[in-house]
């Protein structure tokens, strides 16, 4: 499992734009076999601060994603977006272990606990 928190600053007056282009890019992410989990959040205090974390299957999943035709789409979008670069940081997950990324990923929207 690769765990990555991308952090994105986004000019404010393209706050709702970045946030459509990105919910569709998250759609289409969640999709993916190699992708566990793709969570998209603001931050409170800075409504122009987002996080992206993305939850792989293993190291090579990440390249595949980015060449799906949905990334390409959101990176081409929100290129001219960003009040700066976008950044990353990779982790290594701890809990759940692998089995239990599957099943948050089956028990979504079931109402199981």
């Amino acid at each position: 499992m690769l765990v990555v928190h991308v952090f994105v600053h986004v000019k404010p007056d393209m706050i709702e734009k970045f946030k459509a282009a990105t919910i569709e890019n998250a759609q289409n992410s969640v999709k993916e076999p190699g992708i566990a989990r793709f969570d998209f959040v603001q931050q409170k205090d800075d409504s122009s601060r987002f996080v992206l974390v993305e939850v792989y299957r293993t190291e090579n999943d990440p390249a595949q994603h980015k060449e799906t035709a949905h990334y390409q789409k959101w990176r081409d979008t929100v290129a001219d977006m960003m009040a700066e670069p976008r950044t990353s940081i990779k982790y290594s997950n701890i809990f759940p272990d692998e089995t239990g990324w599957d099943y948050i990923s089956t028990s979504l929207g079931t109402g199981e606990e």
